[in-house]
């Protein structure tokens, strides 16, 4: 008796840890094709920066997107980021994204992966090459 009342004590244990699992690995193959274009979506919108397209950076930035941005500053909200954008403080020769994970949980997307910038004109660090290890963005 008391043998299998350890047996059912484990077995309820280790139950959430399995549905987890279940879950969890069932994740990438039903969003493989939500994540490539999650993939082409994050390109598009590092390609507006990089080329300043204010009216593309409009649409893919959400109102209440966060940032931190180059002057060391963290901007609350897509008006202030944008501000930024035109007056040159956001200005890049060059923008390399690479997206090393993308968590797909319901209706919420994290990408996460390292950027790597060439500031120009006005922006801080302007002419050198930064790398902004391990953001996450999204």
């Amino acid at each position: 008796m008391k043998l299998t009342l350890l047996r059912s004590r484990i077995l309820l244990a280790l139950v959430p840890f399995l549905l987890i699992r279940s879950v969890s690995a069932e994740t990438p193959k039903g969003n493989a094709e939500l994540e490539r274009e999650l993939r082409k979506l994050d390109s598009a919108e590092a390609a507006a920066v990089l080329i300043t397209d204010v009216s593309a950076i409009e649409r893919y930035w959400s109102d209440d997107f966060t940032v931190n941005a180059p002057n060391n500053k963290i901007l609350m909200g897509k008006v202030d980021a944008i501000k930024l954008v035109r007056e040159g403080i956001l200005d890049y020769s060059s923008f390399k994204r690479d997206v090393e994970a993308v968590v797909i949980h319901g209706d919420t997307v994290i990408l996460m992966g390292l950027e790597t910038v060439k500031a120009k004109g006005k922006a801080p660090f302007a002419g050198q090459t930064v790398l902004a290890a391990s953001r996450t963005y999204g």
